[in-house]
């Protein structure tokens, strides 16, 4: 009887501790875990009615990160990082590899990254507490600042810290996106494909390709806590000609934005999609200007219409 006292005053103590963090504290403390942590998780990704199974693992090989996330559904599909290169490897293409801190597809970089960045615009709320994949999470709620972008919640592992749900809401709180995980498995040291993966001699990173014809686009407005990651030309589908791409994030929320030739058969001004994927047309003299991301319409309307040559 007085273990089981014993046990129940411990609990107690132990979710006490847990209240007293603030909603940052146990976004900073996730952000640790990712980087930390040695782990394997099974996750589904629910997009409209789309579902795609993933296997991500991660570990610390040579006082660096090393992670695998493999594509269960469809041909096969990997990702690899050792350190700050990612290789992708599918069966229909050669290997290559690109720099970059994180694998995308999984869970925002912002996540695993600087936690206050993501404070231009979201607010940081502590939710309730639910039970996913057998596990007790904390959920903390990031309320947009503004209505240029769309809010987003995660549930933290109470004993790990590493994320275990992230969903993704449109204005009417709909739910747009969701990754949540259905297995987690903390590992003791890292798993051997993490080992084999950095002992691999994997493709050089491809060098971006000099801008020598590049232009300066510059945007005259962009919502607050939104800026240019990657500049460089690109192809849409159907268009032979290369355009300018560029692409911006606030953390949680991706927009590319394409500038090209108008077309013969003019585009759409606006298309959205059942699981928050918006694109807009802007015609700027014989530009096209096209912006695609998961936030607003209007937000990514007024971004285009703010493009200006310099």
């Amino acid at each position: 009887m007085r273990l089981i006292l014993l046990a129940l005053l411990v609990l107690t103590f132990s979710t006490h501790a847990e209240e007293d963090l603030s909603a940052k504290a146990w976004l900073k403390n996730m952000s640790q875990a990712l980087q930390d942590k040695q782990f394997k998780v099974s996750i589904i990704q629910l997009q409209a009615d789309h579902i795609r199974p993933l296997v991500y693992i991660h570990g610390i090989v040579d006082n660096q990160e090393v992670a695998l996330l493999e594509y269960l559904n469809g041909p096969p599909k990997n990702a690899v990082r050792v350190g700050n290169r990612v290789t992708f490897i599918e069966h229909d293409q050669p290997a290559y590899s690109v720099s970059a801190p994180r694998i995308q597809g999984v869970w925002p970089a912002a996540l695993a990254g600087d936690i206050s960045q993501l404070e231009k615009g979201y607010q940081f709320v502590i939710g309730g507490r639910s039970r996913i994949a057998g596990r007790p999470g904390q959920m903390i709620r990031l309320l947009a600042n503004d209505e240029n972008r769309y809010d987003a919640q995660v549930w933290v592992d109470m004993d790990t810290y590493l994320p275990l749900r992230f969903d993704t809401l449109n204005k009417e709180k709909q739910l747009l996106e969701q990754t949540m995980v259905v297995e987690l498995i903390e590992l003791a040291e890292p798993a051997n494909i993490l080992i084999e993966a950095a002992k691999q001699d994997w493709p050089a990173v491809i060098n971006q390709a000099e801008r020598t014809d590049g232009k300066n686009w510059q945007f005259t407005w962009l919502p607050q806590g939104f800026d240019v990651v990657v500049r460089d030309h690109h192809r849409l589908i159907g268009i032979h000609e290369p355009v300018e791409y560029i692409a911006l994030t606030d953390g949680l929320a991706n927009i590319s934005v394409y500038v090209a030739r108008s077309g013969e058969n003019p585009m759409p001004n606006e298309l959205l999609t059942r699981n928050g994927l918006s694109m807009v047309v802007v015609k700027v003299g014989t530009l096209e200007v096209v912006a695609i991301g998961k936030v607003p319409s209007e937000t990514l309307e007024r971004i285009a219409n703010s493009l200006v040559l310099k």
